[in-house]
């Protein structure tokens, strides 16, 4: 099924972005650009005096980097518990 595409208006860091998405992302889409407009604000307000090209880039490695660790951690965190299962199913193979 198709659906119509709509178009979606963004405001980041005072700049107004206007986006077609499908009504069903149009919630994601909005809640995103609020998460992004905080972080280049965030680096805005460092107080250098950045081009919105050098604070979108710097706001982009920063998410890059955020997005890096977590996927580390989560691929940690996976392997902790695949090998604590591997041992409790040992530990059920002995006892059978």
């Amino acid at each position: 099924m198709n659906q119509e595409t709509h178009s979606v208006v963004v405001q980041l860091i005072g700049y107004e972005y206007r986006f077609a998405c499908q009504p069903s992302e149009r919630d994601e889409l909005l809640e995103a650009a609020r998460y992004l407009n905080e972080r280049m604000g965030a680096i805005r307000n460092q107080g250098k005096h950045l081009s919105l090209e050098a604070i979108a880039v710097m706001t982009a490695l920063n998410l890059s980097h955020d997005l890096l660790q977590q996927q580390r951690h989560t691929a940690e965190a996976e392997a902790i518990i695949s090998r604590q299962v591997r041992d409790l199913l040992q530990k059920v193979d002995a006892v059978l």
